[in-house]
């Protein structure tokens, strides 16, 4: 048996007692429908959501000015930050920053992901794709190894590697002489070393899928991106500090270990489930690493009341006797992620309905939930209009018991704050319902003000 001490196991292998899975007349079910551990905690629902919002810090009041090390506790708080093409409001991975701090500079967001050997954040396949923190690189190095054997990548790209390995070295040598390269400049024409793609985001070249493969397995990384958020294309030992590819590589159980622990932080108060989400691990590996957490102390049990269950916490996860939040939260931001979570912890059913056809649609295309203290008060569908700088509202909508005047007082000094952030000027409220219309009021009277 091992123990996890400061952030470092004693052992790499772990040998799990029977006695941690054993059923108990007071255990949970796990996803599985497996018996959990008896838990050594009993949290009320809002006990876990106080818990959640201070581990994502919304309990922490905003500075009155973001400097750059505000924008890094965010960062190493949580780890790692969503990549998404969607830019209706701004870029997904921008927004959990600004949900936290209110308006920053997004230089410090830049700079931190792509600010050259002095970067904090690399991009990779964390939860989807993702700005990782660059110190858990050495820990994604397993997934990066499967996926150089094909494994836990798309089924297309897996046969890709397959069957044209001779021509993705190829590309792979192309890009140590060339240097930070993207897929237009690789792919086809004169100079080109693959056939030129249809255009389009699922016209890929040759080259662009090989890029691809090889940027899963680790051997190409992105030194930057260009125009419109194009990828450019580096190998690791360029865009890296030496720092961090000398680290030794753990072994896969013991990174996921490492990684569920990640996730344990930043979620406060997880199921199984909830946990494996964070970095989109196996049910299988999952599993496994969360009863050895539970085995070495590093995770505690817990049962909340309502869930169906088994959660999981950290001994240092805390308890704020109050949160104070206002904040919009965008569909990508990791307190939404799992969305049956998001259901549990704040009692509402939230889905993103872009790809849902707009007759279809129940609160709109880009709809970000509204943060008022502990709980989820409305939810609006934003547009961000650069060519009149206005911040739409095309719909809003109130949740829960609170008082909507309210609501719509606090929420209209939020998106004052948006505009404030992206250069917009005014704030106009498109929606029919009856929040809606207080919305409006209340913009127009923060207008005002100002």
């Amino acid at each position: 048996m091992v123990r996890y001490r400061r952030g470092v196991w004693e052992s790499a292998e772990i040998e799990v007692s029977q006695d941690v899975m054993q059923p108990s007349p007071d255990a949970a079910e796990d996803e599985a429908g497996i018996a959990a551990p008896a838990p050594a905690v009993v949290l009320t629902l809002s006990q876990a959501r106080r818990i959640a919002l201070g581990a994502q810090g919304f309990a922490r009041r905003r500075p009155d000015e973001a400097a750059r090390r505000h924008a890094d506790a965010v960062i190493d708080r949580l780890g790692l930050l969503q990549i998404d093409s969607v830019n209706v409001l701004a870029r997904a991975h921008t927004v959990p920053l600004f949900s936290r701090l209110g308006p920053y500079d997004a230089a410090f967001l830049e700079r931190a992901a792509y600010g050259g050997k002095r970067r904090r954040l690399f991009e990779y396949w964390g939860h989807e794709a993702s700005l990782i923190r660059l110190d858990l690189q050495p820990l994604l190095r397993w997934r990066m190894a499967r996926a150089d054997r094909g494994l836990g990548i798309y089924g297309g790209l897996a046969r890709f590697g397959r069957e044209k390995r001779p021509f993705i070295d190829a590309v792979l040598r192309e890009v140590e002489t060339r240097g930070p390269s993207t897929a237009r400049e690789l792919g086809g024409g004169e100079g080109g070393v693959g056939d030129a793609g249809t255009g389009g985001w699922w016209g890929w070249s040759e080259a662009k899928r090989a890029l691809e493969f090889l940027f899963w397995a680790g051997h190409l990384t992105t030194a930057t991106r260009r125009g419109g958020f194009e990828r450019v294309y580096d190998l690791p030992a360029r865009v890296f500090p030496a720092e961090i590819l000398s680290r030794p590589t753990p072994h896969e159980t013991e990174a996921q270990r490492e990684l569920i622990m990640v996730a344990a932080r930043a979620l406060g108060v997880a199921t199984e489930r909830d946990l494996r989400d964070y970095f989109r691990l196996d049910p299988a590996d999952a599993k496994l690493r969360v009863a050895e957490l539970v085995e070495a102390g590093a995770l505690i049990p817990a049962r909340v009341k309502g869930w169906s269950h088994a959660a999981y916490l950290t001994p240092e996860a805390a308890t704020p006797r109050k949160v104070h939040a206002r904040a919009l939260v965008s569909p990508f931001d990791p307190l939404l992620w799992e969305r049956t979570r998001t259901e549990r912890l704040f009692g509402i059913r939230y889905r993103l309905e872009i790809y849902t056809p707009a007759h279809k649609r129940e609160h709109g295309y880009y709809v970000l939930p509204f943060l008022l203290g502990d709980r989820i008060a409305a939810r609006v569908d934003l547009k961000a209009d650069r060519s009149t700088k206005r911040l739409v509202v095309k719909a809003a909508h109130a949740e829960g018991k609170g008082d909507p005047g309210e609501t719509a007082t606090e929420l209209a000094a939020e998106l004052r704050e948006v505009c404030r952030w992206l250069g917009l000027e005014a704030v106009v409220v498109e929606g029919s319902t009856a929040f809606a219309g207080l919305l409006a009021g209340a913009a127009d009277a923060a207008t005002s003000d100002h």
